[in-house]
């Protein structure tokens, strides 16, 4: 992974517009925001009702090592309004290196379903961006049963490669259109992020990047059972779930996280036991 793990140890509460986002703290190399449910909700929220361009996203160890390792990506990522700690060894590495006395996660397929409670009640409509057509029918009609005063502004499956400009402004054009006030992006890890930084000045709206949670809301993948999620083995159920597909990611992404996760842990140490000058 590239960059220095421990450097950018606490960013302090970010400002853009009128909204002031949550601190963050360095894990390997990604600013993760110190946030539980509450309060990325309210600020999510806060952010969509005065029509503030943003972008929050649920980062997992996959999408840490991913952006630790692709310095651009890395640079992106850190820009984004919102990074919440998705799984729980981002949560007890923020807890180990900073002292952040998180309780819980922060899981992208839970925040999806506090968001559109959110906005149910407060009015705001949401815009789906990802998955396949069928994927995204099964998706409203799951949300619409459960959130009967959700406002769908409008869906779309986008196709399996990059989008040409044109393509990508048409896109924004659409969304802009919809009165969308939060655009929901299940496209996976790194092509949401990349989305989104993309077009992060083109979409008046806040951008959520949710992962994998429109496969498991729309009912077409299981979830892990929630003592496997409350112990950090999603991993476990995910790769049993799905071996060739993703044991790479996880055997080789999970190891690379440990390892990234000591060595900054080592240098925060030796830094704290100097001697100030």
């Amino acid at each position: 992974m590239n960059g220095d793990p421990a450097e950018t140890t606490t960013a302090p509460v970010a400002q853009q517009g009128c909204i002031q986002w949550p601190a963050k703290a360095s894990v390997a190399g990604v600013n993760v925001s110190l946030v539980d449910y509450d309060q990325a909700v309210a600020h999510l929220m806060a952010a969509a009702r005065v029509g503030a361009s943003a972008v929050v996203a649920c980062h997992a160890v996959h999408a840490i090592v991913v952006a630790g390792r692709d310095p651009e990506l890395r640079q992106q990522v850190n820009q984004f309004s919102m990074i919440t700690p998705d799984g729980q060894p981002v949560r007890w590495a923020l807890n180990a290196l900073h002292r952040a006395a998180l309780s819980d996660r922060v899981y992208g397929p839970e925040l999806m379903l506090r968001v559109c409670a959110a906005a149910a009640q407060t009015g705001v409509p949401i815009y789906l961006y990802g998955g396949t057509p069928d994927v995204l029918a099964k998706l409203q009609t799951n949300l619409s049963a459960q959130f009967p005063n959700l406002q769908l502004a409008g869906s779309e499956a986008p196709p399996f490669r990059e989008l040409s400009d044109d393509e990508n402004e048409a896109v924004c054009r659409r969304i802009n259109e919809s009165g969308a006030g939060i655009v929901m992006i299940g496209l996976g890890c790194p092509k949401q992020d990349r989305f989104a930084a993309r077009n992060r000045e083109r979409i008046r709206s806040v951008q959520l990047c949710i992962g994998a949670a429109f496969d498991f809301h729309a009912g077409v993948k299981p979830m892990a059972p929630r003592w496997m999620q409350k112990h950090g083995l999603e991993w476990v159920f995910r790769l049993s779930c799905e071996p060739r597909r993703l044991w790479r990611r996880y055997l080789v992404t999970n190891t690379q996280f440990t390892l990234a996760i000591l060595m900054q842990f080592a240098k925060l140490r030796m830094q704290r036991r100097a001697p100030a000058r």
